[in-house]
């Protein structure tokens, strides 16, 4: 889905509810028709970017953009009940991964494409300071994301108390974590897997039950987080007698 340029057609799509990332709006536009898109974007919970006007000729491909443009999701995004099962009366214990600031769109299409395969209910993104899922997310997914439920949530500490009040456990991948293989990882689980640079944050962290890590044996001491998501996935199914 590509994306959308101009005052009146991204005015258009807001109101009539279709899937946008994020809009960018030229730096010091506010008057007009600009301050409805301001309105519009706020009511509908979507993330509005002041960016400079040369970037927008850019993605535009020209200066035709009147200083507005959307960029569409590239999947239409599930609700939180839409991911969660009752972790009750159930042969497979549900199983999500929850991306606390994944910025690489490669990175997001790879943690979707592993889960795809490892049989995960969904993945959960916040709104803001992490990547939507785009064309580039899509691509790297291997088509992936469009049999991935993926929630985009405005408040991931709020959704992990949701989760756990739902009978989950919420599991921190992270270096101080023990052993994934000493550990029980066959109930109800919500992965979370931090951000490239800084992994979780702070908050994030607390709001973990445990926290979990991949023992490595080499000189290097990380992973990539689309790496270590996929090992702790593939864990969590051996562990539950899926791989032999």
């Amino acid at each position: 889905m590509g994306d959308i340029v101009g005052r009146q057609p991204v005015i258009e799509a807001l109101r009539s509810g279709r899937e946008i990332n994020k809009i960018l709006v030229a730096k010091g536009s506010r008057q007009g028709s600009v301050r409805e898109i301001f309105a519009l974007a706020k009511e509908k919970g979507v993330v509005v970017t002041e960016v400079e006007r040369s970037l927008l000729d850019k993605l535009s491909a020209g200066p035709n953009h009147q200083g507005v443009l959307a960029q569409m999701a590239g999947v239409a995004y599930a609700e939180l009940e839409d991911v969660m099962r009752s972790p009750e009366n159930s042969a497979w214990a549900p199983f999500l991964i929850l991306l606390d600031g994944i910025q690489d769109p490669h990175n997001l299409g790879s943690i979707i494409r592993s889960g795809e395969a490892m049989g995960i209910d969904g993945v959960i993104i916040p709104r803001r300071r992490a990547v939507p899922v785009t064309q580039t997310v899509m691509k790297s997914s291997a088509g992936a994301a469009n049999y991935v439920p993926v929630c985009r949530v405005s408040n991931l500490a709020n959704t992990i108390d949701t989760l756990k009040q739902a009978g989950y456990w919420i599991v921190g991948a992270d270096m101080a974590g023990a052993s994934c293989f000493s550990q029980d990882l066959t109930g109800p689980i919500g992965l979370v897997i931090g951000s490239e640079g800084s992994g979780l944050s702070r908050l994030i962290k607390e709001k973990c039950d445990f926290l979990t890590s991949v023992p490595m044996r080499g000189r290097i001491n990380s992973l990539n987080a689309s790496v270590a998501a996929a090992l702790l996935m593939s864990e969590v199914v051996r562990q539950r007698g899926m791989l032999s």
